[in-house]
Order: C-alpha cells, then structure tokens, then sequence
C-alpha cells in the first residue's frame, strides 16, 4: 500500500514538472515577441527622428540665408544715411532694391515657418497612425516619412484576393482607421497608388498589370469616400503597375513585398505649389 503511495506522488510531482515547463516554455516566447516588436518600433523612431533632423537642418539653412538679408538690408540702409547728396532716380532705385529684400525675406521667414508645422503634422500623423494600427502585424503595414510626406504601405494580402481588386473584410478594418485619421485633417491630400510584381496578368477582368495596379487604387478610394466619408475631392487613385518595386522580383519573398498599395498623404497641391513659388518683386513687375 505505500509503495502505490509513492508511486502516486511520484507521478504528480512529474505532471507538475512538465505543466511548469510548459508555462515557462509560453512566458519566454511571449517575452521574445515583445522584445522583437520594441527593436523593430525603435528602428522606426529612429528613421522617424534622423528624418526630421534633416528637416530641421534645412530649416537652419534658410534661416541663415534670412538673417544674411537682413544685415544686407541694413547695410544699404547705413550707405544710404550716410550720402550728403542723393539723386531722385537713385533714391528710387534704392527704394526698390530695399523693397525687394524685404519680400524676399518674408518669404524665406514664410516658408521655414511652414516647412517647420509640416514636419510637426508629419510626426503627429505618424504617431497616430502607428498608435492605430498597432494590432496589425508590421510585416504588412509600413509607415514612413519619405521626401517630407507620410507613406501606409499596406501588402496586397491583406486587401485583396491574388490577382483580384476585391476588397477582403480584413481591409474594410485597417482602410477604416486610417479614414478616420485622415478625416481629422481635411487640410491634407490623399494619393492612393497601387503596385504590382512583374509577373503578367491577363483574365476577362484585367488586361495587365496596369490595369490590377489602378483598379485596386480606385477599390480603395470608393471605400474610403463610400463608407468612411472621405471627400472625394480630397483623393486622387492611380497605378504604378511594375515599375516601381520597393525590391527584387526575383524572389518570392521579393515578388510579395512589391504586391502593395500606397495611401499617401500629403498637403493639398495647390497650396503647395503657391507655397514654392517665390514673390514677385516690385522690379520684376516693372519690367
């Protein structure tokens, strides 16, 4: 009888054991996917930040070139105190040259002021955007910030069947948040892109791949503006089919991260145009 009774607690000590195990086996992989994650959004912080440091160097620069006017400006000012005797037609020649600094300084002083909110909205975009779509996995959504506008690349498996412009239920989520993000700032412009590998398509519904490529872009921009309330004046679809790969097509691995759709969002062009063109001086008016 105490031998069975041994037996008995032998074997529950055991069970334990391997139960332990298990548990043990789950907390360090749980713990080595958390550790993972916090390396790949580091790496992103850190792309996010040496972005912005350029931006801000840029910023500098320009507000060199401010301050150079300036002390030009000012000096003109001095040389022109300074004459006992000034004609009229030199006066007025001065007068304009002064005029034409003072433009040229505003808009320098003009376009670090806004190139300075644009790289702040930027940031804010990409912090909610992450903070939005942290539930997805990072292999198919990338955010970034690349020649001062804000890219969502999103995989085609997660928007679309392979070689269909049917939107997956999967999509209606994630083109939902980022809807809703973009709603909030109704001062900025939507581009939807959609890109292809290199293998060719041909069915009854698609001639090739600019044809998947754009619809796709227009499957995308009809939900936004259908069920999330995107304004429709707001977006802009297009195709880049193959010729623009983010890799090699040589690959399978490759082949699937150039399958993707790009929602970028940058300010409205029109405002943007007007905001690079520099002023017109009162000398250029003349002649």
């Amino acid at each position: 009888m105490n031998t069975i009774k041994f037996t008995a607690v032998i074997l529950i000590l055991l069970l334990t054991s391997c139960v332990s195990q298990k548990k043990y086996a789950a907390a360090h992989d749980r713990a080595a996917l958390c550790e993972t994650n916090l390396k790949n959004s580091q790496n992103e912080n850190s792309m996010l930040e040496a972005s912005i440091a350029n931006e801000k160097n840029r910023a500098k620069s320009l507000e060199q070139q401010l301050e150079y006017f300036k002390s030009t400006n000012t000096n003109l000012l001095e040389r022109l105190s300074d004459l006992a005797v000034v004609s009229k037609s030199g006066a007025e020649s001065i007068k304009k040259s002064l005029e034409a600094l003072n433009e040229q300084n505003k808009y320098i002083k003009d376009l670090t002021s806004s190139m300075q909110r644009k790289d702040s909205l930027n940031l804010v975009l990409v912090m909610n955007l992450k903070r939005s779509l942290e539930n997805f996995d990072d292999e198919d959504i990338n955010i970034e910030v690349k020649k001062g506008v804000v890219y969502v690349s999103i995989s085609d498996k997660m928007l679309f069947r392979s070689g269909s412009y049917q939107i997956s239920n999967r999509a209606e989520e994630v083109i939902g948040k980022i809807a809703k993000i973009v709603n909030d700032h109704k001062e900025l412009d939507i581009l939807v892109e959609g890109h292809t590998d290199n293998v060719p398509i041909s069915t009854e519904c698609m001639a090739d791949n600019w044809d998947l490529s754009v619809k796709r872009a227009t499957s995308i921009v009809r939900l936004m503006q259908n069920k999330f309330n995107v304004q429709p004046s707001r977006m802009t679809a297009g195709g880049r089919s193959e010729y623009l790969p983010k890799t090699t097509n040589e690959t399978v691995e490759g082949r699937a991260k150039n399958r993707r759709t790009e929602i970028v969002i940058l300010p409205k062009l029109d405002q943007f145009f007007e905001l690079m063109e520099p002023p017109t001086t009162s000398l250029e008016m003349e002649e």
